[in-house]
């Protein structure tokens, strides 16, 4: 006598054989760069173009979150903090994270059972001339159906999808914070480029002012019969040429500004930046050692996720080659009648498992596993591409830090030199001894070398917003979401 079967039994044996799976596919390893931490033994131990840099001081100043406030500068501080809440590079980074969170209880759901219900309710009236039954007859069919559908996830397929949509989802956080690193470096660039135009705007009009002088003087010489008249056309054409720089500089002025405004979200014509030269230098940055580099950096921490993730695939592709194992059930209530539909004897069920297994795809499977390691080796490429890349944007930064300020100091001692030079020509010029040439050509040097000045200061700036942005701004790995 065959014993009846039951529903807990078929659970518990589900129970099992998910509790016993095991999983198909390759182990993930993150893979090797230059300097990575698991090979400390040959990573250098610090960076080559750091070599006689000077380490923030006190320890306590490494880079933080905000790391705009290492330079101390109100104005900056106030456009960065409008960058996240309101730019829209951002919002769609944002919008691409939640999209990539919801991915993962997507894939999630597949372990558990799915349950439909489909209620139905027919009337029917068969004809009285079938062959079958005796005359016409009308009736009803009253359905309350109810349908299990469960995948046992034996080779661990449904394990390996939600891992890789959770190593998504840790790559798109990543690529936020990434954005918002490039962004706010951004901001910080186009910020000091204005300051810098302000500083050659006030170059430019306080010589503009000193041209009016020496253009008057040679007026009144002209006038007096010492200068000709050819010395005052020269000095009109210095000034006017000079004129003609200080309104160029505002046209370029004028683009950083809007640039800035689409960055802190607001339209050109709501947005105002007031003016500010640059005069101070950039503040030293900490910059620690090569091997950091890779759990600073989000970008690399996205490529590595994504590597991660298409590992998963290799093994994802793999489980093709194996059985499937689904169950399905299905059970409700059938009767004939409103009244009969909810009484005990117009219950149904049905239960059993289906095993499917692929015997023949013409190389499908195959090509598919191929397809997947060759698009994980794409990932490790880039990988490592980008933490190359890294290294390479850090020592560019630190060595025209260091090559810049050695020009500074040079190019200080040329401005000053031609400030010089101008004021003995000028002296010559009052004195009757040289003409009026000798002081245009002094002017000109004079006037390049200031603006070579202000725009190595403008550089120095712009390289230490890059280094940070090289450095990471501060973030960590360990600031990505784990769940």
């Amino acid at each position: 006598m065959s014993r009846p079967f039951h529903p807990q039994t078929l659970l518990f044996t589900l129970l099992v054989l998910t509790l016993t799976s095991c999983a198909v596919g390759p182990k993930y390893t993150k893979p090797s760069v230059p300097a990575a931490p698991s090979y400390s033994e040959q990573a250098p131990a610090g960076f080559r173009e750091a070599n006689g840099w000077k380490p923030a001081q006190p320890s306590d100043a490494a880079i933080r979150g905000k790391w705009w406030e290492l330079f101390h500068d109100s104005g900056l501080n106030a456009l960065e903090e409008q960058v996240e809440p309101a730019n829209q590079t951002l919002k769609a980074a944002e919008a691409n994270l939640r999209q990539a969170r919801a991915a993962i209880t997507v894939n999630r759901s597949s372990l558990f059972p799915t349950i439909t219900a489909a209620p139905q309710i027919t009337a029917q009236h068969t004809s009285a001339n079938r062959l079958v039954g005796l005359g016409a007859r009308t009736g009803g069919d009253f359905i309350l159906p109810l349908d299990l559908s469960y995948e046992v996830d034996l080779w661990g397929r449904i394990r390996r999808n939600i891992t890789a949509a959770r190593e998504q989802f840790q790559a798109s956080a990543a690529d936020l914070e990434n954005a918002k690193l490039s962004l706010h470096a951004e901001v910080g660039t186009d910020y000091f480029e204005a300051r810098s135009l302000d500083a050659q705007k006030q170059l430019l009009d306080n010589t503009v002012a000193a041209y009016r002088r020496a253009l008057q003087l040679t007026r009144n010489r002209f006038e007096g019969g010492i200068a000709s008249k050819a010395e005052v056309a020269q000095a009109q054409t210095q000034l006017s040429t000079t004129e003609a720089q200080e309104i160029d500089v505002s046209v370029a002025r004028a683009q950083y500004e809007h640039a800035l405004a689409v960055l802190v979200g607001k339209t050109p014509e709501s947005f105002k930046l007031l003016p500010k030269p640059l005069e101070e230098a950039p503040p030293p940055v900490p910059i620690g050692v090569p091997s950091q580099l890779l759990e600073r950096r989000p970008d690399i921490a996205a490529a590595e996720r994504r590597m991660a993730a298409a590992n998963e695939q290799i093994g994802i592709a793999r489980i093709a080659f194996f059985p499937q194992l689904l169950i399905s059930a299905s059970g409700g209530l059938e009767g004939s009648s409103i009244v009969n539909w909810f009484n005990w004897p117009s219950r149904f069920w049905a239960v059993g498992p289906q095993m499917l297994e692929t015997l023949f795809d013409a190389g499908r499977r195959r090509a598919q596993v191929e397809q997947a390691q060759a698009a994980y080796d794409a990932t490790v490429a880039t990988y490592r591409q980008t933490a190359l890349s890294a290294f390479q944007e850090v020592e560019d930064n630190l060595s025209t830090l260091r090559i810049l300020e050695q020009e500074l100091a040079k190019q200080r001692e040329a401005t000053a030199s031609a400030e010089n030079s101008l004021e003995l020509s000028v002296n010559r010029y009052k004195g009757g001894l040289v003409t009026y040439l000798e002081v245009v050509t002094a002017q000109s040097i004079a006037l390049s070398n200031e603006r070579t000045e202000v725009d190595l200061l403008r550089r120095r700036m712009d390289a230490t917003v890059l280094l940070v942005k090289a450095l990471g701004g501060g973030w960590e790995t360990s600031k990505l979401p784990q769940s």
